[in-house]
């Protein structure tokens, strides 16, 4: 018989987690092996019990998703990561991928896909609910400023192209509604920015991204 799929579930809600375990524990080939209720307890589950696949919400105390994630492959790299989460903000989804994730599911999704994901992604597939896939098209699919990468090689993807919209003149809220992220989030970027290019304002760091190219959409 082929050995069922070990889960551990980390959530901080503990009744999601009790629905989750009990959607899980009478589907066939699925092992419950754990539940955490923050990420330092998801790391330090996983490296004891190596379970097959561990269901991870991003936004737990002590230690969210996304630093566990990173944690939990650094040190256990067989072990497959399944997002499960509230947020499908860039952000959220691009900071979960690159840690590592396996798959991103919505709260909101059914069981049955759920169940579908626990076994593809387990199986080593990948597996993004349609809103979260619509999200990375419309990312790749999403001219990236000409010449930004050489001219700011300090500054990440998003905080170019954060950039770019700060040279043509949008403001912090205008950013954030086009770019489907929170005010706060604009505002902890265009901090990085100013940080990364030695800037005191934003006024200097339109002068350095139109002197480099940008802004010119």
């Amino acid at each position: 018989m082929t050995e069922p799929v070990r889960v551990v579930i980390a959530d901080d809600h503990p009744v999601f987690r009790g629905g989750l375990r009990a959607m899980l524990e009478v589907e066939e080939g699925v092992e419950v092996v754990g539940e955490a209720s923050n990420g330092t307890e998801t790391v330090a589950l996983v490296d004891r019990v190596q379970p097959d696949l561990v269901l991870m919400d991003l936004n737990m105390p002590e230690l969210d998703g996304v630093s566990a994630t990173r944690q939990i492959l650094r040190d256990s790299p067989h072990v497959r990561i399944m997002v499960l989460t509230m947020f499908d903000d860039d952000d959220s989804v691009f900071a979960a991928m690159r840690a590592g994730a396996h798959g991103y599911l919505l709260k909101g999704a059914g069981y049955a896909e759920v169940r579908h994901a626990v076994h593809l992604v387990a199986a080593g597939g990948a597996m993004f609910g349609p809103a979260v896939a619509r999200r990375v098209i419309d990312f790749f699919a999403r001219p990236r400023p000409a010449g930004a990468g050489l001219a700011f090689p300090q500054l990440t993807d998003r905080e170019h192209e954060i950039l770019d919209l700060l040279a043509q003149g949008q403001s912090n809220v205008s950013i954030a509604t086009r770019l489907h992220i929170s005010n706060k989030t604009v505002r902890n970027h265009v901090s990085n920015i100013f940080t990364k290019l030695a800037v005191a304002d934003r006024a200097q760091a339109i002068v350095r991204a139109r002197e480099a190219g940008l802004g010119g959409a």
